[in-house]
């Protein structure tokens, strides 16, 4: 067997995946949320018993590959002794193509152990907002909304777009999109801030080469564990406005949409994806909450930041995070992680997930930096 196969089996076997990634913790932390729902009256609140449910499905989401990693560990172990006890070089190639898929097991492993903050196993709100940039822009913006789409229906995951704003020739002034699943928030909330597109626009009579900005915000959807202090009554302006755009006639016969704004803050969040104004009004509340947890977030973040010496996060609205170049070269960039690929389209096209993964190693960087 080559150097090069016993350096990967090491690396893998001295890893201790088994600490490394809490499996105890989380296999009591799963003990004993079936516990509870054993327990009578577990049903008798639908929104906390959902909450729970949730919480399991999370965990199960990081058990099962690292189940699969640790049994691939064991059975590459058992092929690895048979191998030196036969002397068998003809097993190499296999232990090696065995090696190289836990290898990539390992990664994406590790990638779901740095999402360690607990709204990161949150689905998540992905709200986005054309910029500057006229027809462009409110075009890029949806561009960038199936890009979401599609990078949910990709993985699995639901989604439900909550309220929408189209532009009056192309595209879309906002939009608030849903997407539902284990892990949601902790891997798009490097999403955040402003993204860049240049291409040769189809909106020109001259089809002159235009650059145009779309903003994208990522909140996660709490749970009832999270609070925030609100006075409903005080600090939130309410507005009820018949729902209008691509929802249909159901959704024009009632004002059932409902724009709630924090005064203070001047946070402002809607929905008009129920047909029901109280159901709007439940779901537009739990947006405020999210939005105004995330703001604390990103402030006790940079304040941390600042006394590292570091730069605060890039967020909503500020510095642009990634260029989508379509035109006179193709290429696609993150400005944070410097990650670059010669092929825009499949990231629009929702293909996220080398990008995510670049930007989280860079920000595990920072972190310990």
């Amino acid at each position: 067997m080559n150097f090069a196969t016993r350096l990967a089996v090491s690396s893998l076997e001295s890893s201790n995946s088994e600490t490394l990634f809490d499996w105890a913790g989380k296999t009591k932390r799963m003990e004993e949320i079936n516990t509870r729902m054993g327990a009578p009256g577990f049903w008798d609140n639908q929104e906390s018993a959902q909450a729970t449910m949730n919480q399991l499905k999370q965990i199960n989401a990081s058990l099962k590959p690292l189940q699969e990693l640790m049994t691939g560990a064991d059975d590459l172990g058992v092929m690895l002794e048979f191998a030196e006890e036969a002397g068998g070089e003809e097993m190499v190639g296999e232990i090696q193509q065995t090696v190289a898929s836990l290898s990539e097991k390992f990664g994406e492993v590790e990638l779901q152990a740095m999402l360690s903050a607990p709204e990161d196993a949150s689905s998540a709100y992905i709200a986005v907002q054309s910029g500057e940039g006229g027809t462009d822009a409110q075009d890029f913006a949806e561009m960038l909304l199936r890009m979401y789409q599609r990078w949910a229906e990709r993985r699995g995951f639901s989604t439900e777009l909550l309220e929408t704003s189209p532009a009056e020739e192309a595209g879309i002034h906002s939009a608030t999109l849903a997407i539902r699943g284990p892990y949601v928030y902790g891997l798009l909330k490097g999403e955040t801030g402003n993204h860049r597109l240049i291409r040769m626009s189809p909106f020109d009579a001259a089809h002159r080469r235009q650059t145009s900005f779309a903003a994208v915000d990522v909140t996660p959807e709490l749970d009832d564990s999270y609070s925030v202090e609100i006075n409903w009554e005080e600090d939130i302006r309410e507005d009820i406005f018949r729902a209008g755009g691509a929802g249909g006639q159901k959704v024009n016969k009632t004002d059932s949409a409902i724009r709630l704004t924090h005064l203070a803050s001047n946070t402002v969040v809607q929905c008009q994806n129920e047909r029901s104004q109280h159901q709007n009004r439940a779901l537009a509340r739990k947006m405020m909450i999210a939005k105004l947890y995330q703001i604390e977030m990103d402030r006790r973040e940079n304040e941390l930041a600042a006394k590292r010496g570091q730069k605060s996060r890039i967020g909503f609205g500020g510095g642009t995070i990634r260029s989508y170049v379509l035109h006179p070269e193709a290429y696609c960039k993150d400005n944070r992680s410097e990650y670059k690929t010669s092929h825009p389209e499949t990231a629009l096209d929702g293909d996220l997930d080398a990008w995510i993964d670049a930007y989280l190693r860079w920000a595990m960087t920072q972190s310990k930096s």
